[in-house]
């Protein structure tokens, strides 16, 4: 957005910014998609519309305007910070503008284990097998084989 005076403005940096996924082991660095002339005033905010505030160790807003998550160990998992959809507004005299939604999602970096569940089938008959991965971790994992007594098995 641009005003009459050119020597103020309001834009996007990157507009394209929809989704962050980050270890949770290593946190994460998000900037604000805004900029503008003269400096803007950056604020972050859940999509409920609700402005974040500074968590010591856990989140915290630059003054720069870029919002940092901070590494932490699976038990402080906590939804409302690292697994939730926030936005930023730039404000200046200009107006204001607000960025699109950002999805944040931390991913958990625990040891995890995939079975086989249990099937029972009598002799000549079909049994079907399930891989089972657990919830944390199964959009990031593919089956791509099955294997007895580690053999490969043919599909």
């Amino acid at each position: 957005v641009f005003s009459e005076d050119l020597h103020t403005s309001l834009y996007f940096v990157n507009a394209s910014l929809q989704e962050v996924v980050f270890a949770s082991t290593t946190g994460t660095l998000v900037p604000c998609p805004a900029a503008g002339i003269p400096p803007v005033t950056l604020r972050w905010y859940l999509a409920t519309g609700e402005e974040i505030y500074d968590v010591p160790g856990i989140r915290h807003v630059h003054p720069n305007g870029t919002l940092q998550i901070f590494p932490f160990p699976p038990s402080s998992f906590n939804n409302l910070i690292h697994d939730n959809t926030y936005y930023c507004t730039a404000e200046n005299p200009s107006g204001k503008i607000r960025s699109q939604d950002v999805h944040i999602k931390a991913v958990l970096r625990e040891p995890y284990t995939v079975r086989v569940e249990d099937q029972k089938a009598m002799r000549g008959n079909v049994a079907v097998f399930k891989c089972i991965i657990p919830s944390s971790v199964e959009a990031y994992i593919t089956v791509v084989s099955w294997e007895k007594d580690t053999v490969s098995l043919v599909s």
